[in-house]
């Protein structure tokens, strides 16, 4: 009976449904929750999605375009939700679109301790690909660039390839 459930919980952790791709220029690459919206000295901004481990953890492409790079940067595994999670272990990914350098970074939180890209640098992607998966609770960054207008608000949920986070 334990295996069973264990197998049970392993299977619907790792769900991938799929899903019917919303119109707009920038969609949510996680399931999650806003956790925050910071501007930047550069003029972009970031909002943070926290993933905990009861979300869909198949991250999705933000938008079309070409994958330019993908860094795997080791790290700690905090909570994803503190503050000291900018220093865990990370993905970040960089894509080349029509709104420019698009970076998004997948951050491990204290459970996840694996992030597993699916596609490599180079890659062209279409708008709510899947493009990798963290494991169990963590977090992704989405970065937007000068004079892209922020449609999310902190604490709102959001949903992979369904939530638009720009606004026109």
């Amino acid at each position: 009976m334990p295996a069973t459930a264990l197998a049970a919980g392993m299977l619907w952790f790792f769900r991938d449904p799929e899903r019917e791709i919303a119109p707009g220029r920038v969609i949510s690459p996680a399931d999650g929750v806003v956790q925050s919206i910071m501007p930047w000295k550069d003029g972009r901004t970031r909002v943070a999605i926290f993933m905990s481990p009861l979300n869909v953890h198949v991250n999705r492409a933000p938008l079309s375009g070409t994958v330019t790079s993908v860094e795997h940067i080791p790290g700690g595994f905090v909570p994803a939700f503190n503050k000291e999670s900018e220093n865990n272990e990370r993905v970040v990914w960089h894509f080349d679109t029509e709104l420019g350098d698009i970076e998004m970074i997948q951050i491990a939180g204290a459970v996840a301790r694996r992030i597993v890209p699916y596609i490599p640098q180079g890659t062209k992607v279409e708008q709510g690909d899947r493009i990798g998966l963290i494991r169990f609770g963590s977090r992704v960054d989405i970065y937007l660039p000068e004079g892209v207008e922020v449609a999310v608000e902190v604490g709102q949920k959001t949903v992979a390839g369904v939530t638009r986070i720009d606004r026109d």
